[in-house]
């Protein structure tokens, strides 16, 4: 899953794919970016970890540890200099040796950590009994698991609103259905957010072994966490509350005491709730109209800022409840 985020994110949008006349591994022998910062490189580097990481556990059950270390580092280099390659024909993008650099040094680090700690994540290692342990068991639970891991990457997106997932309009070119009115504007972005809050807490609720509450608080907060250092980090410090609006703030309120209301529900029932709060909020994050302040803000941040990561996030909150709905469904539960 990682290794196919990273190829989405290397080439967005995937079109204008044209042959420039340029050898595609000029880059290779090219002079280094006159203009990088700090962030970039951190950013490049800390995406592949994970890569060289989960590569090189994942072959330690099958090679020696040192052929599963050397293997693991040379597929991410070997996926970074194939994306690269491949940006040569894309316009809205540009190859770079030091990107390749600093994936290729991510790969090795991830690769390095994989064979010091990868084994806790196998069977019988102590982080997979701690999961074990904690959360909802089998191939339900690791798939809810990855869910939750995919909403929150969902907020690194500055272009939605807080919990604002499901939203079709942008993937298929569609203008909103309705015009914006600032009164109705706050009370469905109300009702989106109460309706997801509501959704996401029930999952949450689901996936926890042995702390139905503490779960479901633990991930609304490091959402709104990962949300304000997104938009800190991608534009400006002083917009790193933007999201707190009062339709959020409302929502998020009304959310969570809705959840509380739902704690005699059976756990079935509460999944049946999670199922219709979830299209709900898919259905109006749709009606919604553009929020035209929030638009105003981005304009910071519109210069290429995060880009390898601006249509993964896109995509990820477009489609997560599309993924959720079906989880929810097929992990029903009579207890």
């Amino acid at each position: 899953m990682w290794t196919l985020l990273a190829i989405y994110g290397s080439l967005h949008p995937f079109v204008g794919w044209r042959d420039t006349g340029v050898s595609p591994l000029a880059f290779l022998s090219a002079n280094w970016p006159r203009y990088y910062t700090g962030f970039d490189l951190t950013a490049n580097t800390l995406a592949y970890v994970p890569i060289g990481f989960l590569w090189a556990t994942v072959l330690s059950t099958r090679l020696p540890r040192l052929a599963a270390f050397a293997v693991a580092a040379l597929l991410g280099a070997l996926l970074s200099g194939s994306l690269e390659i491949a940006q040569n024909f894309l316009p809205s993008r540009v190859p770079s040796n030091l990107d390749l650099a600093t994936n290729t040094l991510g790969a090795f680090l991830g690769a390095a950590a994989g064979m010091r700690w990868g084994a806790h994540l196998l069977d019988g290692g102590r982080l997979h009994a701690w999961r074990e342990h904690r959360f909802l068991g089998g191939a339900k639970g690791d798939h809810g698991l990855l869910l939750v891991a995919l909403w929150l990457l969902t907020q690194l997106n500055p272009e939605t609103f807080l919990f604002g997932n499901g939203n079709l309009r942008g993937l298929v070119g569609l203008p909103a259905a309705l015009s914006f009115e600032a009164g109705s504007f706050i009370e469905m972005e109300m009702a989106t957010v109460a309706a997801q809050t509501l959704a996401i807490a029930l999952i949450g609720s689901r996936l926890a072994a042995n702390h139905p509450v503490l779960l479901p608080l633990a991930m609304l907060g490091a959402a709104m966490i990962v949300k304000s250092f997104a938009l800190m980090l991608l534009m400006q410090s002083v917009h790193g509350f933007a999201w707190a609006t009062p339709g959020t703030l409302g929502g998020l309120t009304i959310g969570v005491v809705l959840w509380a209301a739902m704690f005699r529900l059976t756990a079935g029932e509460r999944q049946a709730t999670a199922a219709l709060a979830l299209m709900l909020a898919t259905v109006l994050a749709n009606l919604m109209p553009a929020n035209p302040y929030l638009e105003n803000t981005l304009r910071v941040w519109q210069q290429g800022h995060f880009l390898n990561f601006n249509g993964l996030t896109r995509l990820a909150s477009s489609l997560w409840p599309f993924l959720a709905l079906p989880w929810l469904m097929l992990s029903r539960s009579e207890k």
